[in-house]
């Protein structure tokens, strides 16, 4: 029996050189790794004489079976042109017309007008309003949530609170140790390399506390956690959207707020400045061996001066700003989890959009809170 894997050999011939094709050149035969990897690498080893208009001819009798895959190989490869020699059959001959009679080259994509690209503005700021919208409301819906858990605390979400708790906070202390404690090794020795130069080592403390208590151990806990749990809160009411849950609770009257925005807000709320102040504290450490290593600065001394180097409204504000970090990350990932819809694609995205949303919300609200609170605590 004769190999069925599409291949093609080059024959001399009283006429010239000759391109013979064998096998069964098929949809179903192509289709294999192995039988197209061998096919194009045959074709790619024909001599530059097969290019369009060239004096190569092509002999097709050999085939076993040939169809309009095979032929839109082989009219792609030689330039959409009908070469100078083919022998073929009929039957062969006839699929190779249909192939070159409709095919087509896509057109160019249109290129956007001027006007065109305002409206495109237009539209990206309308949508931004509505989402800014929706937002607003949900923040409205929390603050009425909260009204009512406390005129009936008995009937408040608590085990679902006590649940969030516990992963977005106690499970997320390892990892955000680990990155604080490396952060402030970094951050420790950059620093010595140019105060050693003025010789200003005792200025490490100083620099180290305002840095990391101040700014970045709030900052680098909310991105993990914007990361982590926000995430995940997107993932979950994103997956109640797909399996309907959501539209039970519509029809059997559960506030979605209540249940669902509200346990994961507080808990948020809760956590994040007290992963702050862990993720702050494993970053001084780190910053403190450092020290000690490069610049000679004891951990005693290191621990002595930062109550002086650092006023204690640093870690007031640094806490205050926490709080509203995870109140703004638990609202965006309920935001994006609720407008998910009822497929995985729209999952997808709308987890990768939450995170991106959270993460420049902190950075953004981290300035805000940077410009407003300038003269505190330095």
């Amino acid at each position: 029996m004769e190999e069925p894997s599409p291949r093609v050999t080059q024959q001399d011939t009283p006429q010239g050189p000759c391109a013979v094709l064998a096998g069964r050149w098929t949809a179903a035969q192509l289709t294999g790794a192995s039988a197209w990897r061998q096919a194009s690498r045959d074709l790619q080893a024909l001599p530059a004489a097969a290019a369009p208009g060239a004096l190569l001819g092509w002999n097709l009798q050999s085939l076993q079976q040939f169809d309009h895959i095979g032929a839109q190989i082989l009219w792609n490869h030689w330039g959409r042109q009908w070469p100078t020699r083919l022998d073929a059959t009929p039957d062969q001959r006839a699929v190779l017309e249909r192939v070159a009679q409709f095919t087509t080259t896509p057109p160019a994509p249109p290129r956007a007008t001027p006007w065109q690209q305002f409206l495109g503005l237009g539209a990206w700021v309308l949508q931004g309003l509505e989402r800014g919208k929706d937002l607003t409301r949900l923040i409205g819906q929390l603050l009425l949530d909260m009204l009512r858990l406390l005129r009936a605390p008995r009937r408040g979400p608590w085990r679902d609170l006590s649940g969030h708790l516990f992963s977005m906070g106690a499970a997320a202390l390892p990892i955000t140790a680990l990155v604080g404690f490396l952060i402030g090794v970094v951050l420790a020795y950059l620093s010595a390399q140019q105060l050693r130069q003025f010789g200003a080592d005792a200025y490490i403390v100083d620099l180290l506390g305002i840095s990391l208590i101040r700014e970045l151990g709030p900052v680098l806990a909310a991105i993990l956690l914007a990361g982590r749990s926000g995430s995940a809160i997107t993932a979950q009411i994103g997956v109640m959207r797909v399996t309907e849950e959501l539209d039970a609770m519509s029809v059997m009257g559960i506030a979605q707020g209540f249940r669902l925005v509200l346990p994961r807000a507080l808990a948020l709320a809760i956590v994040m400045p007290l992963i702050s102040v862990w993720t702050t504290l494993a970053a001084l450490v780190g910053g403190m061996l450092a020290a000690d290593v490069a610049l000679g600065v004891t951990p005693a001394y290191f621990i002595q001066a930062l109550p002086g180097a650092v006023d204690v409204a640093n870690l007031a504000l640094a806490t205050g700003k926490s709080v509203v970090f995870g109140v703004l990350i638990a609202l965006i990932g309920c935001h994006f989890g609720l407008r998910v819809e009822p497929n995985t694609e729209s999952l997808g995205q709308g987890t990768t959009a939450s995170v991106v949303a959270s993460i420049t919300m902190v950075i953004l609200v981290d300035a805000l809170f940077a410009v407003v609170f300038k003269n505190v605590g330095i």
